[in-house]
């Protein structure tokens, strides 16, 4: 008996099976996962930001969301921009021509900085017509008026000519 006491001695137990789930590293890396989106989020807005326009009775425009539409953005100090790449308005007829070689659908979308030059703003209407855009989309906001909640615009407005 004093062998078998001996042996048990150096050998050591192992613990039982455990039947629950240790769910502390999945918590862990789905934490560092959402704080990672929350970072790049705000980063992959498509385009250039501009301050918009405002106006009272805006026509959405679920099509200017879309992740192939055309979207061409002037800012405030006259920068020109088709998606998120600048160039002079002078140079947009043709990239504009290609982009809309093989579509069904040729309306391009406009975000005009509510200070940018008018006629800053006309000189790329004319460039895309020159560039045989059928539909204008027009990027505006909608006024907050005192007394109402603020209603988020889920999607831009404009006018369509």
């Amino acid at each position: 008996m004093a062998e078998k006491k001996k042996s048990e001695i150096g050998k050591a137990k192992a613990p039982p099976p455990m039947a629950d789930i240790n769910v502390t590293p999945m918590v862990d890396v789905m934490l560092v996962m959402l704080i990672i989106f929350m970072v790049i989020t705000p980063m992959l807005s498509k385009g250039v930001s501009v301050d918009f326009a405002q106006t009272h009775n805006p026509i959405p425009m679920p099509d200017a969301e879309k992740s192939d539409a055309i979207v061409v953005a002037v800012t405030h100090d006259g920068k020109t921009y088709l998606n998120t790449t600048q160039m002079p308005p002078e140079d947009l007829p043709p990239k504009i021509k290609d982009l809309l070689a093989n579509r069904l659908d040729k309306t391009v979308f406009l975000k005009a900085d509510r200070r940018a030059m008018y006629g800053r703003v006309v000189e790329v209407v004319d460039n895309l017509r020159a560039a045989g855009v059928d539909q204008l989309g027009l990027w505006t906001e909608q006024v907050q008026q005192k007394g109402k909640p603020a209603t988020p615009v889920s999607a831009p407005g404009g006018t369509g000519q």
